[in-house]
């Protein structure tokens, strides 16, 4: 059962919390290979390099809670947002793991394009793959939208969407 105060509206909420959310900040993706990730994100995507940064001992560990924890990380920025790429180089026991978007845990950032196509082109070319096919959104408020997921070598989903066309 849900507790009644989940079920409160919104508004409620935020004039009661005894926090304020300032902004989000960023999103980070583990991946396998920092190198071949940045190299993507950069090169293929256009997002600028901010900086890179290794990261062991108690900190790694405290704030991650993964005792051993050793994270070699670049962050990108670009269009109004900021990615962390993180390469887990400890513990040895690390799991790779092969989500699908349906997969409780699955995680996504979308970014809007002006030629989806051309992404899907480029995004191929790069390794990457389109984990699905281009489709239209029909209702809702997204509706003329273009859109479609793509998936990395470690399963990280992008999706892209595309605003309708002026004419349409």
């Amino acid at each position: 059962m849900i507790p009644q105060a989940i079920r409160l509206p919104l508004q409620w909420h935020m004039s009661t919390m005894p926090f304020r959310m300032i902004a989000a900040d960023h999103t980070g993706f583990t991946v396998s290979n920092l190198e071949r990730s940045l190299a993507f994100w950069h090169d293929v995507l256009g997002f600028e390099l901010s900086h890179r940064a290794h990261h062991t001992g108690d900190l790694a560990s405290e704030v991650t809670g993964v005792p051993g924890a050793e994270i070699s990380l670049a962050v990108l920025k670009g269009f109004g947002h900021r990615i962390e790429l993180l390469e887990y180089r400890a513990p040895a026991a690390r799991k790779r793991v092969n989500l699908r978007p349906c997969d409780a845990g699955s995680v996504h950032v979308a970014l809007m394009v002006d030629n989806l196509d051309a992404v899907l082109n480029t995004i191929v070319a790069s390794g990457w793959r389109a984990a699905g096919t281009p489709q239209t959104l029909k209702t809702g408020p997204n509706a003329g939208r273009r859109v479609v997921y793509v998936r990395d070598p470690d399963g990280v989903t992008i999706e892209f969407m595309q605003l309708p066309s002026q004419g349409s």
